[in-house]
């Protein structure tokens, strides 16, 4: 059964998508990742289909079955007192009715909001797929932030300007069918940046790494949410394969050189919630 109590949680959520102070989500995959990007100073917890499936000794796209994701969404929940938006992928789904119970499940499991992606694939059964999702949260009464992900841009067809132009067509119908947010993944210089956000009516969500727009002046274009997708995940598996490499090859340890205190994360973890299960 849904805590419906948990829509101050959702309220905060939508509030905090500002265009001059973007939200900053450092998506995480697991107890661990959440509770330290909790106690890093995060407004909300957005999970990584990446990473979760990673962590699970999958691929990335759609490998997770729905079980497999709610549990690790469920998890996080419970051990954060932050909002917790889920990525779902494409609803772990074919049909609308599919996408319609993930959503079910991932409000149980107390989220508040989710990311769909289209994976650029016909906007008319992605748009039903939104619709659905939105139907299912209105059923339980969760005001769900769904933040629809089109993947026009990381599909590298056509010039940019074509790109543009299918991802406001996209992105507008999207809206249209019940998304509160848009996410464009590929979208990386300033003048896509500001054609998107001015041509689209709800918050735009834009995916950084290395080299990127910074938080500031992403924030002066108009973006107004920020993700490091898989990332940080990315990032932690670089560490284990360079320390792996150096300590079989030339024997030393200066890889791990950085790593987090073990009293401060093995103290983190003591607080966690799955203790007491």
């Amino acid at each position: 059964m849904v805590d419906t109590t948990n829509n101050h949680k959702t309220a905060l959520f939508r509030s905090l998508h500002k265009a001059q102070q973007p939200l900053r989500l450092a998506n995480v995959w697991d107890v661990a990742s959440a509770m330290i990007t909790e106690a890093s100073g995060a407004q909300a917890i957005a999970t990584t289909s990446a990473g979760v499936a990673w962590s699970l000794g999958l691929p990335d796209g759609s490998k997770l079955d729905r079980g497999q994701a709610v549990a690790a969404v469920a998890r996080i929940v419970e051990a954060v007192n932050l909002p917790v938006t889920a990525d779902i992928e494409d609803g772990y789904a074919d049909s609308s009715k599919g996408v319609s119970l993930t959503v079910t499940e991932v409000l149980n499991a107390g989220a508040v909001g989710i990311n769909i992606e289209d994976g650029n694939t016909d906007p008319g059964s992605f748009s039903e797929k939104i619709a659905a999702a939105r139907q299912a949260a209105s059923h339980v009464g969760v005001d769900l932030f769904i933040n629809a992900r089109t993947d026009v841009f990381l599909s590298g067809n056509g010039s940019e300007e074509q790109q543009i132009e299918d991802a406001l067509k996209r992105s507008n119908r999207y809206v249209d069918a019940g998304a509160d947010g848009i996410f464009v993944p590929g979208a990386t210089n300033e003048a896509a940046i500001i054609a998107l956000v001015e041509g689209i009516s709800v918050p735009v969500n834009v995916m950084v790494g290395p080299g990127s727009i910074s938080v500031s002046e992403l924030g002066k274009l108009g973006v107004a949410r920020i993700s490091l997708g898989s990332g940080v995940a990315q990032a932690a598996y670089a560490i284990a394969q360079v320390a792996a490499v150096e300590l079989f090859t030339v024997g030393t340890y200066d890889s791990v050189a950085g790593a987090l205190d073990y009293g401060r994360l093995n103290g983190l973890l003591a607080s966690s919630p799955v203790l007491t299960q």
